[in-house]
């Protein structure tokens, strides 16, 4: 796993906030859906919204790890 570093300053989200999100999601297999629940379970990008292309290019490399398959 990646190191845990903040995502969303605003609402204090981390990698592995975003992680255990879409792993809590009952499938993820479009980013874009996948974000807005990301999004309502953490609260990411509701701030500044500084954040939210970093939360997409994350949701995307989760998705594409080999690791996703098991969700």
């Amino acid at each position: 796993m990646k190191e845990n570093y903040t995502v969303c300053n605003c609402m204090q989200v981390s990698y592995g906030d975003i992680e255990d999100a879409l792993h809590n999601l009952p499938t993820f297999d479009d980013v874009l859906q996948a974000f807005k629940g990301v999004q309502l379970a953490t609260k990411c990008s509701t701030g500044c919204g500084g954040c939210h292309q970093k939360v997409l290019d994350i949701i995307s490399e989760l998705m594409m790890s080999p690791a996703s398959d098991n969700a």
